[in-house]
């Protein structure tokens, strides 16, 4: 059975509103953002990952009560567990509804979900379709490390043909998703690509998502050192790859452009793929809620209710 896990900030202090103290308050440092100790594998590439989100929680002034970290399942879904900030350990497959829910009812935080290619685009792939092509503000990071790496090496959403793993022992047949051409056409408004190996251009790639006013999405390749070492060492310039960045010329306004782009041989270019801007579904629900609010101005709780109930006679 899964299990939710909420975790807190350990304490809370009394005084004036934290936002009238902003300019008075110091940048959270990594100290004071880190909680319990990861337990991934040696050398995997989550920890760069976690690493630049403590770094830019820190950059962007983000404080304890307006750090919202939600995950689901999976050797990268426990970043909430690492995180000294409000944010929630989900069940499988689940972490955007309940990030979408946060984000509706508190436009005053910026959310951050983070996955894995097994938790995104497998038990969760329809979430993730809904959640694009509402457009809730959030940014959701997937580390793509093209294997089910906690439950011990079985093929995921994203594993290469051939791929051999405890559930294709002969390799895998099933062609594997395309995570950008798949955010692209669900509606997504951000969609980009980056490493856990290039550390300036994914702080670069979590900032510009961070900054975007709907749902942004960002595949990083993160390296399982135990069970698919080597995925990724064709973009990695220290194993001999290339790292190859979206040509300067890409119009990433251009749907048709940044779905074409998307089928680049091997793990493709990094950097983003497409962007617009689109109405969000935060937007629309507040603009709903506010013109409903017109409608029964002046009137006490016990006749608006009252309202309601005469409506259904």
């Amino acid at each position: 059975m899964s299990t939710l896990t909420v975790s807190l900030p350990r304490t809370t202090t009394a005084g004036p509103a934290p936002d009238l103290l902003d300019a008075d308050r110091k940048a959270l440092t990594k100290k004071d953002t880190a909680a319990d100790h990861p337990t991934w594998c040696p050398g995997c590439g989550d920890f760069s990952v976690l690493a630049l989100y403590y770094k830019l929680i820190e950059k962007r002034k983000m404080w304890h009560e307006k750090i919202c970290t939600v995950a689901g399942i999976g050797c990268s879904s426990r970043f909430p567990y690492f995180v000294q900030a409000h944010g929630a350990h989900f069940i499988h497959g689940r972490a955007l509804p309940f990030a979408t829910g946060v984000s509706l009812s508190r436009p005053d935080l910026h959310v951050f979900v983070f996955g894995g290619d097994g938790d995104a685009f497998s038990i969760g792939g329809n979430h993730f379709t809904h959640t694009a092509r509402k457009n809730i503000k959030l940014t959701y990071v997937v580390m793509d490390n093209q294997v089910y790496g906690l439950t011990k090496k079985q093929t995921s959403p994203t594993s290469p043909l051939g791929f051999k793993s405890k559930t294709d022992v002969w390799g895998s047949t099933d062609r594997p998703i395309n995570p950008i051409k798949q955010a692209i056409a669900a509606g997504a408004t951000f969609v980009a690509r980056s490493t856990a190996t290039n550390i300036p251009h994914l702080l670069k790639t979590m900032e510009a998502a961070m900054d975007h006013d709907g749902f942004s999405f960002i595949q990083c390749l993160s390296e399982c050192i135990e069970f698919f070492p080597g995925a990724f060492d064709a973009a990695n310039p220290r194993k001999g790859g290339a790292f190859l960045e979206v040509p300067a010329d890409h119009d990433a306004t251009d749907e048709y452009a940044a779905y074409k782009l998307a089928d680049s041989p091997g793990s493709g270019a990094f950097g983003i793929f497409y962007q617009t801007q689109r109405a969000t579904k935060n937007a629309n629900e507040a603009k709903l809620i506010a013109d409903h609010r017109v409608k029964v101005e002046g009137l006490a709780d016990w006749q608006i209710l009252q309202k309601n109930f005469d409506r259904m006679k």
